[in-house]
């Protein structure tokens, strides 16, 4: 429960409640005219015991049911006129956690063990007005005590499928966010870069056609209308996906080392270690890292042969990507968009990315993702 900022934790609540009816049944059973000898000393036992079983009514609802009933059933045995305020809170728990109808079995049958109870321990007409008056009484209890636990129980499903709905609205407006921005980047960039691109690659085409020189600036407008083509598609590809295709993972590394051998180099994997499943996120990660070092490989590294090992560790998963391109040990590399995206992916799962150039020759990835296994 809640006091303005002051939180109690539920189990501190559930032994407060506890102790509390503990202690009202202990006082009642004290009240009565009793020597505290004998069969009295287990009836106090008895309504001692039902009332502190009621601490593990959220974690065992219907043991808590059955012990109190018992308990119940126990002391009105022994003599002990007191209402069974332990098991109308149990009723109240269990029907909360859903047990309706074996709450309510178990109720009917408790009811009919307490009126043969007060029947045998109440003698006279007197003492069988006495009974069918509690019997009364406990019915009432007992309606009260399910009515509130279902009322209770409803409304927090009400609530959880409130919370629900409105993460469900906050995900669909989010997604029509990203097509309505997938659509005016597609209508304002696409036609102009298109525009760009093939111009510069006409010129240059007729440039060499007639046998001239084709100017630096040229060329690297026709690079860049190229790239940016690429990095527009995949942030459209990016803003239109709407989870609804399977995720790429670890088991699609293979696809991308095909498709690298298929590009014309001599592509290798392997993997090293005990192969165990990994958590999504990193079984995406790995996959992201794998292509984007790929792709810069085929496009900037000019390289003949790479290699991808995967290797499963106790504690973490390693992806490395080695070629044999024209970076040398003194090479600075470039911090572009595809490196700056591989570091955020890593590091956000709090792994560790080195990129850098390999002491011979060629360029070295190597990814280090943490992995919690399940103990």
């Amino acid at each position: 429960m809640d006091i303005g900022r002051f939180s109690v934790p539920p189990g501190i609540g559930d032994r407060v409640i506890a102790l509390g009816v503990a202690a009202l049944l202990l006082g009642t059973g004290l009240a009565g005219e009793h020597p505290g000898t004998g069969p009295d000393m287990l009836g106090y036992a008895l309504l001692v015991a039902g009332g502190l079983a009621l601490a593990a009514r959220r974690r065992a609802p219907l043991t808590v049911l059955a012990v109190t009933g018992l308990c119940a059933v126990g002391y009105q045995a022994a003599g002990f006129d007191a209402l069974a305020v332990s098991y109308l809170v149990a009723v109240y728990g269990a029907v909360r956690a859903g047990h309706r109808a074996v709450t309510a079995a178990a109720s009917v049958a408790m009811l009919a063990v307490l009126l043969l109870t007060a029947l045998l321990f109440h003698d006279g007409p007197a003492g069988e007005a006495l009974a069918q008056a509690r019997h009364v009484l406990e019915i009432a209890w007992l309606i009260a005590a399910f009515a509130a636990g279902e009322a209770l129980r409803q409304a927090e499903q009400r609530a959880d499928e409130a919370e629900r709905t409105r993460e469900e609205t906050a995900r669909r407006r989010a997604d029509e966010e990203r097509l309505h921005i997938a659509r005016e980047l597609h209508d304002s960039l696409t036609h102009q870069i298109s525009i760009i691109k093939v111009q510069s690659e006409v010129a240059v085409h007729v440039a060499r056609r007639r046998g001239e020189q084709v100017p630096e600036a040229l060329l690297a407008i026709q690079e860049a209308g190229r790239e940016a083509t690429r990095e527009l598609r995949a942030t459209l590809e990016a803003l239109r996906d709407d989870d609804t295709t399977p995720p790429r993972g670890l088991d699609h590394i293979p696809e991308l080392v095909e498709q690298t051998n298929r590009a014309g180099l001599a592509a290798t994997l392997t993997i090293k270690g005990q192969r165990t499943d990994v958590p999504a996120a990193v079984g995406r990660t790995a996959y992201r890292v794998v292509q984007e070092a790929l792709t810069n490989i085929v496009r900037h590294a000019c390289a003949a042969t790479v290699s991808v090992r995967i290797d499963y560790r106790a504690t973490s998963l390693t992806v490395q990507v080695d070629d044999d391109g024209r970076a040398t040990p003194d090479t600075v590399p470039t911090p572009g968009l595809g490196l700056l995206g591989m570091r955020e992916r890593v590091t956000a799962l709090g792994g560790l990315l080195h990129a850098q150039p390999r002491s011979d020759r060629g360029f070295t990835v190597q990814a280090e993702l943490p992995v919690e296994r399940a103990s």
